[in-house]
C-alpha cells in the first residue's frame, strides 16, 4: 500500500506542480489517496456555463509563473496539471491511464476545462450519432471533443487532434486508452471500434517536446540544418520582432543575436517557448522547433528595477496589479551566465544600499576564499592572494592550480622526485589562525622545509560550502579516507596540515601520511615534517632500488633493440640497394627492348616505302630487259627482272624491301668492281652495263 501512495503522491506533484511535500499530501489525505478527486479539488472548475460552449482553441500564451514558484530562463516551466510523469515515474503514469479509463464517462466535469472545442470526421453522423465515438481530449486545461466513426483509426484521430490543437502528430502521446489495448493504440492503423472502447471516452494528450523529448528524429537532424527559420520574439512590453537564422545556430547564438538587437545581456533574457532538453549549445535544427516559432521574452534587469522602485514608492511589487511581470516571484539568472557577469551585474542589487547615506561598514575580512566558490583553481589563486594580503611576508610557497596538478606535480612522478604534498587546511573563526600563520608558517625553518620536501596547498574552511567542495575534491583526487579525515578535524585544533604521499607500499594510491594540527609549538612542527619526510623517503627507497634495477633492464634492452635495429637497417640497406640495382637493369633492358621495337619499326617503314616505289617486275619474254643476280652474305641470291631503262635506285629499292638497307649494307658490282651505292642512283642500269645479266653483291658496311 505504501509504495502504491508513493507512486499516486510523485504522480499528483508532477501533474500539479506542487512541490511542496506535505502540501501535496494533505491533499491527497483529504480525499482518500484518490488521485482524481485529489486533481479535481486543486484544479479549477468552470461551474459557471459558457456563454458560448463550442469555440475554436486559442493559441497557447505563456504559462504564468505561479507565486512562490521559479521561472526557468531556458524556456523549460513545472509540469502542469496533464502533463503526465516522465519514464522514472512508469508505473504511476500506468496508474493515472487506468484510472482514467475507469471514469471516462464523469471526467470532462472532473478535469479543469477553460475552453472547448469539437470536430466531426463523419458528416454523415449528424444523423447517425449512435454509430460513432465521442473522445473528449484534455490537453492544457482545454476540453476538445473529437467525434469519429467506429472505422477510423488512430491515424485518423491523431491528425484530427492536429486540426485542433496544433500539435504535429509526431509529438502527441495519448493516455487513457484500455490497458489491454494500450500497445494496439500505438499503431496507427488500428480502427477504434477494436479498442474496446465506449461511446464516451476521456483522453489525455501530451506534448512530447514539452515533456522533455525533441521530436526531430536524428536523420531528419542534417535536412534541418540548412533551412532558415523564423523566429518571432514577443519582447515584453515593447512588442514582437521576428529573426529569421539558419538551423546550424545554436540557442546562444540566438540570445547573443538577441542582445545586439535589443542592448539585452544574455545573463538578463528570460525566455519562455524552448523545448525542454535544449541547451545553450543546441542548434535550432537539433531543439525540434518548427520552422516558424514563436517565444516571450523577458528582460530580468528591467523587473528587477520595476521591483526596487516600487520598494522604494512603498509598494508591494508582488501585489502591483499594473506591473507587467507581477505574476513572477522568483528572478533566476541564465545558467550558462559567467560568475563574471554576475559580478559586473551591479543594478541588480541596488536595494540594500538605499535607505542609508554612508557606506555600510564592512566586517572584518576572516576568510581567504570568498563563499560558494566553484572552481578549485580560482579557489586557490585566491587564497594565495588574500593569505599574502593578510599575513604578510615571509609567507610559505603555496602551489596555485588545481588540487589535480599539485598531486601530479607532488606525488606523480618517479620515486626519486617524487614529493609529500601538503594540504594546509585554513579556518579564519578558530583562535589558533593568528598564532599559527604569524609565528610558526613565518619560520624561515618551515619554510624552507615546506619548499624543499613538500608541495603545499592551500584551502579555506571558513565557509561551509567551500569546505564542502574541497571535501568533494579530496574524495575524487586523494581518497574517501581522505576526505574523511579532513571532516572529523574540529574547529579548536585548525589550521592543520595533511601530509599525503604515495609508494608501493601504500598500494601505489595517494594516502593521508600525517595529520599535524594547530594546537602545536614551532619544534613540534618542525619535529613533525622531518620525521614524516625521513619515513616516507625510507618508504620510497625500495621503489626507488626498483626503479634503478627496472631501468637498468630497461637500458640493456635499449642497446640490444639498437644494435637490432642497427642490424636491420643495413640488411635492408643491403636489400635495398639490391633492389635498386635490379630495377635498374630492368629499366635498361626495358629501355633496349625500347629501342630496338623503334629501330625495328623505323627500318620496317624504310622498307615499306621503297618496297611500294618498286617498278612493276617485266615478263620474261619481254624486249629490253636485263636480270639482276643479288647475292646475300648468307650466300642465297636475289633474283628479279627490270627493264633496261629502270634506274639504279629501282635496284637499290629492291634489296632495301628485302631487309638489306643501304645505309647497313654496300652493293658492289662483280667487273669492273665498284661500289653501285656510291655513284648517282639516278642512272640507267643499260648506261651502267648491266644488261642483259648482272650478278651483285652484297656485303656489311
Amino acid at each position: 500500500m505504501s509504495e502504491n501512495k508513493d507512486e499516486t503522491l510523485a504522480s499528483f506533484q508532477n501533474i500539479t506542480g506542487i512541490d511542496d511535500v506535505g502540501e501535496a499530501f494533505s491533499h491527497l489525505e483529504a480525499v482518500n489517496w484518490n488521485l482524481l478527486d485529489a486533481l479535481s479539488r486543486v484544479m479549477p472548475h468552470d461551474d459557471a456555463p459558457l456563454s458560448n460552449p463550442v469555440l475554436a482553441p486559442q493559441p497557447a500564451l505563456p504559462d504564468p509563473v505561479q507565486p512562490g514558484a521559479q521561472s526557468n530562463t531556458n524556456g523549460f516551466r513545472p509540469p502542469s496539471y496533464d502533463e503526465l510523469p516522465g519514464p522514472s515515474n512508469a508505473s504511476a503514469s500506468s496508474f493515472f491511464a487506468t484510472a482514467m479509463h475507469n471514469h471516462n464517462q464523469n471526467q470532462r466535469h472532473r478535469y479543469p476545462t477553460q475552453l472547448t472545442s469539437s470536430i466531426n470526421l463523419d458528416p454523415s453522423s449528424q444523423n447517425n450519432n449512435q454509430n460513432g465515438m465521442n473522445f473528449n481530449i484534455n490537453f492544457n486545461q482545454t476540453l476538445f471533443q473529437i467525434r469519429l466513426p467506429p472505422t477510423a483509426t488512430i491515424d485518423q484521430l491523431k491528425h484530427k487532434i492536429f486540426d485542433v490543437t496544433n500539435v504535429p502528430v509526431c509529438r502527441q502521446s495519448i493516455c487513457g486508452w484500455p490497458p489491454a489495448k494500450a500497445s494496439d493504440a500505438q499503431i496507427g492503423g488500428t480502427q477504434i471500434c477494436n479498442l474496446d472502447l465506449s461511446p464516451e471516452n476521456e483522453l489525455i494528450l501530451i506534448d512530447l517536446t514539452e515533456d522533455g523529448f525533441m521530436d526531430t528524429e536524428p536523420d531528419e537532424v542534417p535536412q534541418r540544418l540548412d533551412k532558415d527559420f523564423t523566429i518571432k520574439i514577443l519582447y515584453e512590453p515593447q512588442g514582437t520582432f521576428t529573426m529569421n537564422v539558419s538551423g546550424r545556430t545554436t540557442i546562444l547564438e540566438v540570445k547573443t543575436n538577441v542582445y545586439y538587437v535589443k542592448e539585452i545581456p544574455v545573463r538578463h533574457q528570460e525566455w519562455t517557448g524552448w523545448p525542454s532538453g535544449c541547451t545553450n549549445d543546441t542548434t535550432l535544427a537539433e531543439s525540434g522547433i518548427e520552422l516558424n516559432h514563436q517565444f516571450v521574452l523577458r528582460n530580468l534587469a528591467e523587473r528587477a528595477q520595476s521591483n526596487s522602485n516600487a520598494a522604494l514608492d512603498g509598494e508591494n511589487p508582488q501585489t502591483n496589479s499594473n506591473s507587467a511581470s507581477n505574476t513572477f516571484d522568483v528572478v533566476t539568472l541564465d545558467s550558462e551566465s559567467s560568475a563574471d557577469e554576475f559580478e559586473d551585474a551591479t543594478d541588480f542589487n541596488t536595494a540594500e544600499y538605499i535607505f542609508t547615506d554612508s557606506p555600510p561598514v564592512q566586517p572584518l575580512n576572516r576568510h581567504l576564499i570568498p563563499n560558494n566558490t566553484d572552481d578549485e583553481t580560482t579557489g586557490s589563486t585566491q587564497f594565495v592572494e588574500n593569505y599574502q594580503s593578510r599575513f604578510g611576508e615571509p609567507y610559505p610557497d603555496f602551489f596555485v592550480g588545481s588540487l589535480e596538478n599539485a598531486l601530479q606535480m607532488a606525488c606523480h612522478k618517479p620515486a626519486k622526485e617524487r614529493k609529500l604534498l601538503a594540504i594546509y587546511l585554513h579556518h579564519g573563526e578558530s583562535i589558533l589562525t593568528n598564532v599559527f600563520c604569524d609565528h610558526l608558517m613565518k619560520a624561515e625553518s618551515i619554510i624552507q622545509t615546506l619548499k624543499e620536501k613538500f608541495v603545499l596547498f592551500g584551502w579555506d574552511m571558513t565557509y561551509e560550502s567551500n569546505k564542502d567542495m574541497f571535501l568533494s575534491l579530496l574524495t575524487a583526487r586523494i581518497s574517501s579516507n581522505a576526505s574523511l579525515t579532513a571532516r572529523n578535524i574540529k574547529l579548536d585544533k585548525l589550521p592543520a596540515i595533511m601530509l599525503v604521499g604515495k609508494s608501493r607500499q601504500l598500494g601505489s594510491n595517494c594516502e593521508v601520511l600525517s595529520v599535524i594540527h594547530g594546537n602545536i609549538g614551532l619544534d613540534d612542527l618542525l619535529t613533525r615534517l622531518i620525521e614524516t619526510t625521513a619515513m616516507y623517503e625510507e618508504q620510497l627507497q625500495v621503489e626507488i632500488r626498483q626503479e634503478d634495477e627496472r631501468a637498468a633492464r630497461h637500458q640493456v634492452k635499449a642497446e640490444q633493440d639498437m644494435a637490432y635495429e642497427e642490424t636491420l637497417q643495413a640488411d635492408m640497406a643491403k636489400e635495398a640497394a639490391k633492389s635498386q640495382k635490379a630495377a635498374a637493369q630492368a629499366a635498361e633492358r626495358k629501355r633496349i627492348e625500347s629501342e630496338r621495337a623503334e629501330e625495328n619499326a623505323r627500318r620496317e617503314s624504310i622498307r615499306l616505302v621503297a618496297e611500294q616505289s618498286l617498278p612493276q617486275e617485266p615478263g620474261e619474254q619481254e624486249a629490253s630487259i636485263c636480270k639482276i643476280r643479288v647475292r646475300k652474305p648468307t650466300g642465297d641470291f636475289l633474283e628479279r627482272r627490270f627493264y633496261t631503262q629502270n634506274n639504279l635506285q629501282d635496284l637499290l629499292n629492291y634489296v632495301t624491301a628485302n631487309g638489306f638497307l643501304i645505309e647497313e649494307y654496300k652493293l658492289i658490282s662483280s667487273w669492273p668492281r665498284r661500289d653501285l651505292t656510291a655513284i648517282e642512283s639516278s642512272q640507267t642500269l643499260e648506261t651502267l652495263k648491266m644488261s642483259p645479266q648482272e650478278t651483285v653483291i652484297l656485303e656489311e658496311r
